[in-house]
């Protein structure tokens, strides 16, 4: 109540001030400013007739003209214009239209019966939504199912075989490595997800980081995008093992992100857009959220544009001739090479720089610029993840 209290003495101060011109009582009429004038003009003429500067008959036709424009000018007043109904009429319209204006546009922008939330609370409540988010069982049972996929009978059959002859063999890798691979293919993301989980238990020490990024991720699609408290643990337990792996920083920032924290979100995605592989598919995704997120945290942030040869104009030049292959490569690279070595540029144009170069077999110039690069960005682990993944597949580092 209080606030609206407040909004209402406001906007009717503000209406005030907007119609008191109009109803400011017209100041008293006031005599013409050239009566004066005129006055002493004639005082004037009988100084220098006193003085005897003036001829009588000159003296005598400047009397006349003078009194002849200050008879005139007494007859003028400035008499300002009555206010009359309409003035305060439109007073009253003014008022009526800057109330109803105010009030529509808090009612279509802001938030009416909405309760106060300083900083402290927000963080609470984002604090208690992390803590109190479904399970990864409900999210999967809240999530919208995939479209089904055309496969055949056959195919599918041969599935049904699998998913009976697996949990027969609790200890068989292979049965439960292809049980989780055909089920992610048929969109079935809950079963997939509980089958790569059986295969990392299975592995033991040998699983990879990489075994815990596709569990992951059937996690996350299969809870229909969210981070439950199960993907969490997931993905504490890749960053224990890579403070700086690219899809566990990323589903970490989303879980942020959905929880009303942009500004974490912020700082775990710039890292990996700003120096990630473009081609990424989690940097991809972090990309198309962040300037949402730096938004939401009121921070002005834009995002870095693409430059330079994609994965996929590199991929394509491997079906061209030798020649043809080693020119448009060569054009693609020119400007890249030339705006890093005069400009500079994040990690992933150096990254695409060095693959650029493996391509075109130039492992020298590959290797010159890894060696730059890696002067450059030497302190930033993210960037020297990306940079040695592109320096391995050029085969600099072999």
């Amino acid at each position: 109540m209080l606030f609206w209290l407040v909004c209402i003495v406001l906007t009717l101060a503000v209406a005030a001030m907007l119609a008191a011109p109009l109803l400011r009582p017209a100041a008293p009429a006031m005599a013409n400013p050239d009566v004066a004038l005129y006055r002493a003009q004639l005082d004037e003429i009988d100084r220098d007739i006193a003085r005897e500067l003036l001829p009588p008959e000159e003296a005598a036709q400047a009397r006349t003209e003078v009194a002849r424009r200050l008879l005139a000018a007494s007859k003028i007043t400035d008499t300002p214009t009555a206010k009359g109904a309409h003035t305060i009429a439109l007073s009253l319209i003014i008022g009526v239209v800057v109330l109803g204006v105010s009030f529509a546009v808090y009612r279509e922008l802001g938030a009416p019966g909405y309760g106060d939330l300083p900083l402290q609370a927000r963080l609470d409540a984002s604090a208690q939504a992390r803590a109190n988010r479904p399970s990864q069982a409900a999210l999967e049972t809240a999530a919208p199912l995939p479209p089904p996929v055309d496969a055949p009978e056959t195919y599918t059959t041969a599935i049904d075989q699998l998913r009976t002859i697996a949990p027969t063999r609790p200890d068989d890798l292979q049965a439960w490595e292809l049980l989780a691979f055909h089920e992610s293919e048929l969109r079935n993301f809950g079963a997939a997800s509980q089958a790569q989980a059986r295969v990392i238990a299975l592995k033991g020490d040998a699983a990879t980081i990489e075994d815990s990024r596709r569990l992951l991720d059937l996690m996350v699609i299969a809870a229909g995008g969210f981070v439950s408290p199960e993907a969490e643990l997931v993905i504490r337990d890749m960053l224990n093992r890579d403070e700086n792996n690219i899809a566990a920083r990323y589903y970490l920032g989303a879980l942020y992100d959905q929880t009303d924290r942009p500004d974490f979100a912020f700082r775990l995605w710039r890292a990996i857009v700003e120096n990630g592989d473009p081609q990424n598919f989690h940097v991809t995704t972090a990309r198309a959220q962040i300037e949402n997120a730096a938004f939401r945290a009121g921070i002005e942030y834009s995002l870095p544009p693409l430059r330079g040869p994609s994965a996929a104009d590199i991929e394509n030049a491997q079906d061209m001739t030798p020649e043809d292959r080693q020119a448009m490569i060569g054009n693609m690279i020119a400007g890249l090479a030339d705006r890093l070595a005069n400009e500079g540029g994040p990690a992933s144009d150096w990254a695409r720089l060095i693959t650029a170069y493996g391509v075109l077999g130039d492992t020298v110039s590959a290797r010159t610029v890894w060696v730059e690069a890696a002067d450059v960005f030497g302190a930033d682990p993210a960037a020297m993840a990306a940079l040695t993944d592109a320096a391995e597949s050029a085969g600099v580092l072999e």
